[in-house]
């Protein structure tokens, strides 16, 4: 049975065949998955994906993190290495419309699975690779692992405060960008395929994932010759614009024009700084940012966040409280937007997740996801849809080239 969709997504009735593990592909999946693809996921013999064993002590038989992104997706078990298994997933992928992995380069062609074998069984899928480094150039071997690429992109060296060691950014952004953009990238080869039949192959990597984030730090460096060091929560073009102390906890501040600036000034008592030396254009704020967020950060001092935020926001200067991430998944605002969604736990009750962060006219509720499935809970049925036979099923399971939940 395919996982449950409201109607009216638009890729509904696209069958995907995740051979993905641990996050990039699965992100990519899981955009797919709350658009209306019926996501495939093609698990290892027998363990399943590598992500399923990342638990820390108290977790459930799933943990968390694997449940997060891949809810709304059904499993298939089975062991590509072996001729059956191989032979059964050439099978499926005749009639499937997308297959995305994320192996090293070379392992898929190796296995017989690669792009041009695929596309002599089927010219119309759409082949979707996710790499560590890109499938050309002298490192295009190498395997990708996040933290890696966010310190290869440069990333790393410009986040953390001045004058002390970089550090990671607590967020693994370049392998949930490159699942990203792999999901921009199919479904723009899907909109080439209705207009014109063929499929392709697409690719992206988690380095090209990373460096597309560094936009501003790459126009710095092309334009001046010099890197972007480490400046804490503070902007390397913009003063004030970070994250400065109010008397009970963190707000940002932006002063990213002449007219916020003057608002600010006004706001926190201080109408001279507009004509202060220091503080009297953009470049000097800039250079002077140190002085200027001691001063800021006493007039904050005298009040609470809540209050300064209110008097911000009644005369348009943006700003937001520094909320960690419990306290913005418990915001009402966030649950407004359709980011915190209630889904089926595989036990009978409901568990909070991250929902789509993409809203589509006519859609007014969240997709309506499944539980994240067990390892080959779904192996059966999926192939029964693909036309393989009672007998056939119980064969490759008999030859352990699949697992099947029991």
């Amino acid at each position: 049975m395919t996982a449950h969709h409201p109607p009216h997504l638009p890729l509904q009735g696209v069958k995907v065949l995740e051979v993905a593990q641990i996050m990039a592909g699965p992100t990519c999946g899981l955009m797919l998955a709350d658009l209306g693809a019926d996501v495939i996921k093609i698990e290892k013999f027998p363990a399943g994906d590598d992500a399923r064993q990342y638990q820390k002590p108290g977790d459930s038989a799933l943990p968390p993190s694997f449940r997060m992104i891949n809810r709304g997706k059904r499993s298939l078990a089975i062991d590509i290495r072996q001729p059956e298994g191989k032979a059964a997933l050439l099978r499926m992928a005749k009639h499937a419309d997308v297959l995305t992995e994320n192996f090293r380069v070379g392992v898929m062609d190796r296995l017989g699975l690669g792009y041009e074998a695929l596309r002599a069984a089927n010219p119309a899928l759409i082949y979707c690779s996710i790499t560590g480094y890109g499938s050309v150039g002298p490192l295009a071997q190498k395997g990708g692992f996040d933290l890696i690429l966010q310190a290869f992109s440069g990333i790393i060296s410009a986040t953390g405060e001045p004058g002390r060691e970089p550090v990671k950014p607590g967020i693994s952004l370049a392998d949930t960008n490159a699942g990203i953009l792999a999901a921009l990238a199919i479904v723009a080869a899907y909109v080439h395929r209705l207009k014109t039949g063929e499929g392709q192959r697409v690719e992206t990597s988690l380095l090209q994932a990373a460096m597309q984030q560094t936009y501003w730090l790459s126009a710095n460096y092309f334009s001046t010759g010099r890197d972007t060091p480490p400046l804490g929560t503070a902007h390397s073009l913009i003063a004030p614009y970070q994250v400065f102390r109010a008397r009970d906890g963190g707000i940002v501040i932006g002063g990213a024009n002449p007219k916020a600036w003057r608002l600010i000034c006004e706001v926190l008592g201080h109408p001279e700084w507009q004509d202060d030396e220091r503080f009297n254009h953009p470049q000097k704020r800039v250079q002077n940012r140190a002085v200027l967020e001691a001063a800021i950060n006493a007039e904050l001092a005298r009040a609470d966040v809540q209050t300064w935020c209110d008097r911000f926001d009644e005369v348009g200067v943006p700003c937001g409280p520094l909320n960690t991430v419990s306290q913005a998944l418990e915001h009402p605002q966030t649950r407004d937007i359709g980011m915190v969604i209630d889904v089926d736990d595989g036990q009978g009750g409901t568990a909070r997740a991250l929902g789509s962060p993409i809203t589509l006219s006519g859609v007014t509720t969240p997709p309506a996801t499944s539980a994240a499935p067990a390892v080959g809970e779904h192996s059966e049925s999926v192939l029964a849809e693909f036309g393989f036979t009672t007998d056939e099923i119980a064969q490759l399971a008999s030859r352990n080239v699949i697992a099947m939940r029991t």
